[in-house]
């Protein structure tokens, strides 16, 4: 297979990367992530990643929430908030920016990494040493995974339902199934603690069945799921 900066292999991710902590944000392998940068330190790495031919950044997030702009907070080794050790690297694919500086990016997911060590930081930004080793199946083909679709779906329409949210069923319907439980990882409002476990899940099974968990979970707690079969 050919790569190339856009579709880079496992041998050309950076191992130095600058970092995005942000509470409850997820990014997933082959996921569409949309950013709006505009902290004076956040916009200088974006400006520094464009500049980079890789144009990669890291997604992770604080251990403690809502402590992204706090110092002081016991960082691995600069005085930011401590992070979860595990995140995933993604590729600028699109920016544009505003008249008033911001930036509005999508970022592609590659490949999730676990911290080694923090490196110095540049600018306000923080950057750290990647170990993508654990997730290395992360670039490739996934595995054909064992999903209760049937499951699924009918967790998902009664959820959908809960939450007044608007989709087109046939749209849904239609979602393979690595794409579908990706899409329902990164959009639907689940906690800080619940999108680090769907980041960590080894497998694509092992993620779908905590979505599936994750969803009843929400519908019995709220009187629905009655016709969710177990």
């Amino acid at each position: 297979m050919t790569h190339s900066v856009f579709d880079p292999s496992f041998e050309d991710l950076p191992r130095v990367i600058p970092i995005f902590p942000l509470t409850g944000v997820l990014l997933l392998p082959t996921g569409k992530l949309p950013l709006n940068i505009f902290e004076p330190r956040y916009l200088a790495m974006i400006r520094d990643t464009l500049a980079d031919e890789q144009r990669i950044i890291g997604m992770l997030q604080p251990r403690v929430p809502y402590l992204e702009d706090n110092r002081g907070a016991g960082g691995l080794d600069n005085d930011g908030p401590d992070l979860y050790k595990t995140g995933c690297a993604g590729r600028i694919t699109g920016f544009t920016e505003s008249d008033d500086g911001r930036y509005m990016l999508t970022l592609a997911g590659i490949c999730r990494f676990d911290i080694v060590e923090e490196m110095t930081g540049k600018e306000g930004y923080r950057r750290i040493l990647a170990d993508y080793r654990r997730f290395r199946n992360d670039i490739g083909d996934e595995p054909e995974a064992d999903i209760d679709r049937d499951r699924l779906l009918a967790a998902v329409k009664e959820y959908f339902a809960l939450q007044n949210i608007e989709a087109s069923w046939d749209a849904v319907l239609a979602t393979p199934d690595d794409k579908l439980i990706t899409s329902l990882s990164m959009t639907c409002p689940f906690g800080p603690n619940e999108r680090q476990a769907l980041l960590e899940a080894q497998t694509l099974s092992s993620r779908a069945d905590i979505v599936i968990t994750l969803l009843e979970m929400a519908l019995l707690e709220n009187g629905g799921a009655s016709d969710i079969s177990h």
